[in-house]
């Protein structure tokens, strides 16, 4: 009876996943939403496959979203300076 290992209490690794998975999908949710109040910025095919890439494409479509995305929807609109 040494050395027992109680089931209830998860060991490192356990743990260790948990939080990545955790991490992984608050990037993909803060990704999505700002993808969302961007969404005006962008067309509709490339809202859907940002949206696409984010989803699936587990971390490297949402850090792809926050950093390349993001910017390209901001740098295509324009502001109307001619009064």
């Amino acid at each position: 009876m040494g050395n027992s290992i109680n089931p209830i209490i998860p060991v490192g690794y356990d743990l260790a996943w948990t939080m990545f998975s955790v991490l992984v999908i608050a990037l993909v949710v803060v990704a999505l939403v700002s993808m969302a109040r961007t969404a005006k910025r962008l067309t509709s095919a490339q809202a859907m496959i940002w949206a696409l890439v984010t989803i699936f494409v587990p971390v490297v479509g949402p850090l792809a979203w926050l950093s390349i995305g993001r910017r390209s929807g901001l740098a295509q609109v324009q502001p109307n300076t001619d009064l």
